[in-house]
């Protein structure tokens, strides 16, 4: 089924841009926001998405850095 919406020129072109930048069309941000938001979404959607996302946006920390559980927990403060 085929809908017209209609929105902000800028905001258009931003959602362009956003589609480009991750590999897909404005089109499919829109099915994809669709589906999530009327419960559509199920794990294994979900978990694919979050794959997507760290692997898109990976963090900063240094080079052979390991998560430590002691880290976590580790309550000094300064002050």
């Amino acid at each position: 089924m085929n809908i017209t919406l209609s929105a902000d020129v800028e905001l258009i072109k931003k959602g362009r841009e956003y589609a480009k930048a991750h590999n897909t069309s404005l089109n499919q941000l829109v099915r994809d926001y669709l589906y999530r938001v009327t419960g559509g979404n199920d794990a294994e959607k979900a978990a694919d998405e979050f794959i997507d996302l760290a692997n898109s946006m990976p963090g900063c920390s240094d080079s052979g850095f390991k998560f430590s559980r002691d880290a976590v927990y580790d309550r000094n403060c300064d002050g």
